[in-house]
């Protein structure tokens, strides 16, 4: 199982140097991502001097992110204009050789890709995402990189058994999930048997996994209900059967701490490393 972050390196990723490559190394990853603000907008000696830092660093570009419009805004213009923008950042990846490039599938919400409208849940939203990802999955087969796509509950991708959908709908070998349990974890009955949610997930999809997002969650005494986000093994998250069950399906995959200050990521990486230790894998 290999290590790395979200997180440690400069949040405008120009100015990413072998300096902030090799803390990232000395923290104790292998891996860290690469965020492009506005990918149709950038410098590829921008993008050759940040993949120079990350090869002087021993650091490798475990996922590639960045931002682009909603894959699934109804207005046809705006998406195709997310579509490139992905495409550019598939073009990026390739120049990074990056493990993987992330994929959103966006929200009709104008807000924010992660935020919730009921639209999103329609089968029309989802015929639309389907389109979006074979033109990118066909973009990412002709460029030689692998796509990750992530889920949510507030998402199109609001199930494991949706994420299969979108898989089997677009048949590419490029597309790939990136798993993040937590982003599963919808109800307060998820919240106390979260073995439950990760086995459907790992059943449906550990053929098909590409990394992990480590992260863990809790439930706040709200009057609402409120599932917040912890630091790993922290939580109410069975990370035996995440750990093992990862192990078993994507051993080379990367689990990649995220969301978490530079304290809390050193927190986050020690958790890990005592739980793989005491059920005996090997962090790399």
């Amino acid at each position: 199982m290999k290590i790395g972050v979200a997180g440690y390196l400069p949040s405008d990723w120009r100015k990413i140097d072998v300096a902030a490559t090799r803390r990232v190394v000395e923290a104790g990853f292998s891996g860290g991502q690469v965020f492009i603000d506005r990918p149709l907008e950038a410098n590829p000696l921008d993008v050759a001097r940040v993949k120079k830092a990350f090869d002087d660093g021993g650091l490798i570009v475990a996922q590639t992110n960045g931002w682009y419009e909603s894959l699934i805004n109804p207005d046809d213009v705006t998406r195709a204009e997310g579509v490139r923008g992905m495409q550019a950042l598939i073009h990026i990846g390739r120049q990074l050789d990056t493990r993987f490039v992330y994929v959103r599938p966006g929200s009709i919400n104008q807000r924010g890709h992660w935020w919730p409208h009921p639209d999103n849940h329609l089968q029309r939203t989802f015929d639309c995402l389907v389109t979006s990802m074979k033109q990118l999955s066909q973009t990412a087969q002709d460029e030689g990189v692998i796509l990750g796509i992530e889920g949510h509950v507030v998402s199109t991708l609001n199930t494991a058994q949706r994420v299969r959908d979108l898989l089997d709908a677009v048949g590419s070998p490029a597309l790939k999930h990136n798993l993040d349990p937590v982003n599963f974890i919808g109800t307060v009955e998820d919240v106390w048997d979260t073995t439950q949610v990760l086995n459907q997930l790992f059943d449906l999809l550990g053929h098909d996994l590409i990394a992990a997002h480590a992260k863990d969650c809790t439930i706040l005494d709200e009057h609402v209900v409120h599932i917040v986000e912890v630091v790993p093994c922290n939580g109410t998250l069975n990370y035996e059967v995440l750990m093992r069950r990862w192990e078993e399906s994507c051993p080379e995959g990367y689990f990649l701490i995220e969301h978490l200050s530079d304290e809390r990521v050193d927190l986050a990486r020690k958790a890990i490393g005592d739980k793989a230790r005491q059920l005996g894998i090997r962090l790399e």
